[in-house]
């Protein structure tokens, strides 16, 4: 009954799904539309609001003998010959009261699993899928051919140097799910408390790498995500017996973390890359106050719907790449990359036997969970005091943007490095990747920030041999010179 109950809950809550990144489909602007509006200059966050609460309570933890092994994928179908690394998925309940559990998948690396770093990913939307974009679109070991079921591999797969898991949150997203359905209506608060709990749980079923350097990485909405649950873990490391979660950096990329550099850096991008005209972009600067607090007048709300309207069907997730259509093949896409490439991974992560081959749930898959986004509870305006904190912390502190992106652009996170007023400890200079420049990086006092030059939002899918090797020099703790 709880399991027909939760079919009949998701599929309805999955009519109002759609493609993360699909032509004309933005669920970051869905949700930021809807937090906007909610917003009064009475009633707007501050940083208490986003500093997750200090008081400890004991999370859940369950039984976790012997689902490791009934986790292990014996083989993903249609996977290419000689796959040759442990790969594990499954579920990991956090709340056992409300059957909620949230989906991982997991691929241990090509060499030295036993002693890499442990890195969790993590996609943002609100509500888009970290296994569906992030593994089979991005960095994970395979890609999904055009036929829908076969995988080819990714050879700049992250796993060729730490072991990546893929975290699908909040429940709700992808084959994530709870039995109680006021779960899917959620918050950044919430989000951080169960991937913590997942992590205290995961390390339970996966000892071996409770004692593993760990890393955070993801993009756009997990501008939040990543900031506010690398401070809960540092937050429980000093006040809980339980796991103590060895956590040494995180990595942001295209990150939504700030609402006001968030638009001035969108539009002020829009016009530098010829997407809108002078006037539309005088009509912004002159009329929109995008601080916290401000009022958005009518003027600006004009001049926005004007600024959209001239972007007209550029895929702003990539501004230079085609758009999936039946004459996608005779434009090719700058970077290689087939824009059709969520259309793929759709058909597949839909197929009974790949399903099972997962251990999932038999539910019909979507990247991204419409209904999370427009009914998030809570959206801080900003995350940056989280991100001082994390800076003043110790760990490594990264901010990576892919230049060709026009939803969460580079100069979005230039604004962003500005408001935390850091002093730069290394200049701006570029990096090089196969005798190319791979980006630009500028080294500041406890934060690095890194360009890949020609990646659209989704970095690794557009440059994955440059991501690979900005990535590398993360995990060890390098500015990236020569690759």
């Amino acid at each position: 009954m709880k399991i027909a109950f939760h079919l009949l809950v998701h599929f309805s809550l999955l009519v109002l799904v759609s493609s993360y990144g699909g032509n004309g489909y933005d669920p970051l602007e869905n949700a930021l539309k809807i937090q906007r509006s909610r917003r009064t200059v009475s009633n707007h966050a501050s940083k208490e609001d986003v500093t997750v609460e200090n008081s400890y309570t004991p999370v859940y933890v369950g039984p976790q003998d012997g689902l490791k092994e009934a986790d292990k994928i014996s083989e993903l179908p249609g996977q290419p010959a000689g796959t040759n690394f442990d790969q594990y998925s499954g579920y990991v309940t956090v709340d056992a009261n409300h059957g909620r559990a949230l989906f991982y998948y997991f691929a241990e690396s090509l060499v030295n699993s036993s002693t890499n770093p442990l890195v969790l990913w993590l996609n943002g939307g609100p509500g888009c899928s970290s296994f569906g974009s992030g593994a089979m679109m991005e960095l994970g070991p395979f890609r999904v051919n055009a036929d829908g079921t076969t995988l080819s591999w990714n050879k700049y797969a992250w796993n060729n140097v730490a072991n990546v898991l893929f975290l699908e949150s909040p429940a709700g997203v992808g084959y994530s799910y709870s039995n109680t359905s006021s779960d899917y209506i959620t918050d950044d608060i919430q989000t951080a408390k169960d991937s913590y709990t997942f992590l205290v749980n995961w390390l339970e079923r996966f000892p071996e790498y409770k004692t593993r350097d760990f890393y955070i990485t993801g993009e756009s909405y997990a501008g939040h995500y990543i900031p506010q649950l690398a401070q809960l873990i540092l937050q429980n490391n000093k006040i809980t017996n339980q796991t103590v979660i060895n956590l040494k950096g995180i990595a942001l990329g295209n990150a939504y973390v700030d609402d006001e550099t968030e638009n001035a850096g969108m539009y002020d991008y829009f016009w530098t890359h010829a997407i809108i005209s002078d006037e539309i972009h005088e009509g912004i600067i002159s009329n929109c106050n995008f601080s916290e607090g401000a009022t958005i007048t009518d003027a600006c709300n004009d001049y926005e719907n004007q600024a959209f309207a001239a972007k007209s069907n550029v895929y702003f997730y990539d501004i230079y790449a085609p758009l999936c259509s039946p004459f996608s093949n005779s434009t090719p896409s700058i970077s290689g990359f087939d824009p059709c490439t969520e259309n793929y991974i759709y058909e597949y992560l839909n197929t009974p036997v790949v399903q099972q081959s997962l251990h999932a749930k038999p539910v019909q898959w979507e990247s991204c969970n419409d209904f999370i986004g427009i009914n998030w509870k809570d959206m801080p305006f900003t995350v940056l005091p989280v991100i001082q904190d994390l800076m003043a912390s110790g760990i490594s502190v990264w901010i990576y943007s892919g230049d060709t992106d026009g939803r969460v652009p580079v100069t979005t996170s230039r604004y962003d490095i500005n408001k935390l007023q850091t002093p730069v400890k290394t200049p701006w200079y570029p990096w090089m990747y196969q005798g190319e420049v791979g980006g630009y990086v500028v080294g500041y006092d406890n934060l690095t920030f890194v360009t890949i030059r020609g990646a659209g939002h989704f970095v690794p899918s557009y440059q994955p041999g440059r991501a690979l090797a900005f990535f590398t020099s993360f995990l060890e703790g390098k500015l990236p010179t020569d690759h």
